[in-house]
């Protein structure tokens, strides 16, 4: 995208500035399932993205491991399309950790990817390929910045004097990233540390955001109520928009060494239990120092994919389900269409209860076999399913109910 566009991106989006906050979100929350990638200097140490932190690595020091950044096999094409294949609907990259270390060219620091180590604008090779892909974009962008002097060895600055740089560099970058990179669909803020928002001014930078970019998404790492909330490696369902955001090992940087990786059927529990309640999943992949996004990661992603291809319409743009069966797995509700996510698999008949509405018909997704449905009052009773389940991680019962689906009187509960 030529500078000039760039620069009417913000302009071109005011058309979009009155959108209510549910026409905002509505391709977010149908999108159910995102790649989070953490990519940097640290990556190339293979020991997280933590460690100048954690190992008290100088200034002076870390940026000589910066000078070393050159990653040959970067190809932004590729991991867009991998996140594709992997059914991932958008994707949020790390412009910035708390290293500092900016992946983009920016006027408000010299410790750039622009100026010490591959010479090149990282991000907007990145932001090209998302577009050209038709992919949502979002940039991860941490407020803490360590490689400011007075930040270490603390790394929790209170001195106004040390703190108030870092605001300022926070405002300038934000503007940066917001229009020079054509249309971002997500801001991910993190690392608010002193949490305090209004040290960093926290509602006009949301404000600004929204300015330069109307229909954009902002989490609530900034320390304000924004548009969704982010836990962290743990799914707990919110009663507003929520996104839990996953390793898929235990470490967000690359890291070798970390071969504790969640099998796929449990990346697919995850999903599965996300959705069903009316939350999304962003799962984290975590390149090395070259470009390369590690072949296990790779395999998972594939494998997910493959699942999401024949039973994609029990996640994208599902939700809660009020017909429930807690005793075969999770549950999720798209129109008049319930979706049973099975983890245990019941044999050749499949009963559930406390459904008040009647089941038209049922199927499995995973072979596209059609069900005989018996149904007594609430109590309903599915036939002449195989009797050991057809897919190694989780298979999927569509059941489409005459009107909308309801749990009968009283409920389960």
């Amino acid at each position: 995208m030529t500078a000039r566009l760039a620069f009417l991106v913000p302009f071109l989006a005011l058309a979009g500035f009155c959108q209510t906050t549910n026409e905002r979100m509505a391709w977010w929350h149908d999108a159910r399932f995102g790649m989070f990638i953490h990519w940097g200097v640290y990556s190339l140490e293979g020991r997280g993205e933590w460690i100048m932190y954690q190992e008290h690595i100088p200034y002076a020091d870390y940026r000589k491991i910066a000078e070393r950044f050159h990653p040959k096999h970067f190809h932004p094409a590729e991991w867009v399309t991998l996140a594709k294949k992997a059914g991932m609907k958008y994707v949020v990259v790390t412009t910035r950790h708390h290293d500092g270390y900016c992946l983009f060219d920016s006027q408000a620091s010299d410790f750039t990817s622009v100026k010490i180590g591959p010479h090149r604008d990282l991000i907007r090779e990145f932001a090209d390929a998302c577009h050209q892909a038709g992919m949502r974009l979002g940039f991860y962008y941490s407020l803490q910045d360590w490689h400011f002097p007075g930040v270490l060895p603390q790394g929790y600055p209170k001195a106004k004097e040390i703190i108030e740089p870092l605001v300022q560099q926070a405002h300038e970058q934000v503007q940066e990233l917001l229009t020079h990179y054509g249309k971002v669909d997500i801001l991910w803020f993190d690392g608010l540390t002193p949490g305090d928002p209004n040290l960093w001014r926290s509602r006009e930078l949301c404000a600004r955001a929204r300015q330069l970019q109307p229909e954009i998404l902002i989490n609530d790492r900034a320390g304000t109520s924004e548009d969704f909330v982010t836990p962290e490696n743990v799914v707990a369902a919110q009663d507003q928009p929520w996104e839990s955001c996953y390793t898929m090992n235990r470490t967000w940087g690359y890291a070798p060494y970390d071969r504790n990786y969640k099998p796929v059927h449990e990346v697919i529990r995850l999903l599965a239990s996300c959705a069903s309640q009316h939350g999304n999943f962003l799962l984290n992949v975590s390149p090395d120092g070259d470009g390369r996004i590690p072949a296990k990661q790779v395999e998972i992603l594939r494998k997910v994919g493959r699942w999401l291809q024949l039973h994609g319409a029990a996640i994208y743009g599902a939700g809660p389900s009020p017909v429930v069966s807690p005793n075969l797995g999770f549950q999720s509700c798209v129109g008049n269409r319930v979706y049973l996510l099975i983890q245990r698999w019941p044999g050749s008949t499949l009963p559930f209860a406390w459904c008040g509405s009647q089941v038209k018909s049922a199927r499995v997704l995973t072979t596209g076999q059609t069900l005989k449905v018996e149904q007594k009052n609430d109590r309903v009773w599915l036939k002449g399913l195989p009797q050991h389940p057809p897919d190694p991680y989780m298979d999927v019962v569509e059941l489409t109910f005459d009107g909308p689906p309801r749990a009968s009187e009283p409920a389960y509960k």
